[in-house]
């Protein structure tokens, strides 16, 4: 499967889906202007790899901040692997600066949301 390398810009994350490697990363600042088109990719990778997925699955969400509109594609994406989940092993981390309280309730209220065990992450 083809990895997917979305470069961070101002206004979106860094991201990157890689089978091969077994890294599944979306890092930095999130607040494209349109959330579903910029998410859409990464969605329907998701989709394809849970296809033929590794056996265990590490996703990384190293957010900085993320707006409402990318909250809920956050979550579309919790979904996809909440289904993987029921078959594979999947590992989520989630990182949080240990001044930001904010990150810290979304990943817990994620977690809650989907049922998924979340690695919380202080940095």
């Amino acid at each position: 499967m083809e990895t997917l390398h979305i470069k961070a810009t101002s206004d979106t994350p860094k991201v990157l889906m890689d089978s091969v490697s077994g890294t599944f990363e979306i890092a930095d600042r999130c607040f494209p202007e349109d959330a579903v088109r910029f998410f859409e990719p990464i969605i329907n990778w998701i989709k394809n790899y849970s296809g033929a997925p590794n056996q265990t699955s590490n996703f990384n969400f190293k957010l900085e901040y993320f707006n409402t509109s990318s909250s809920k594609q956050i979550f579309k994406i919790l979904l996809l692997l909440q289904e993987l989940s029921t078959k594979n092993e999947v590992i989520i981390s989630w990182y949080y600066s240990k001044e930001d309280s904010d990150m810290l309730s979304s990943g817990e209220r994620y977690s809650k949301l989907t049922g998924l065990k979340f690695n919380m992450v202080e940095v």
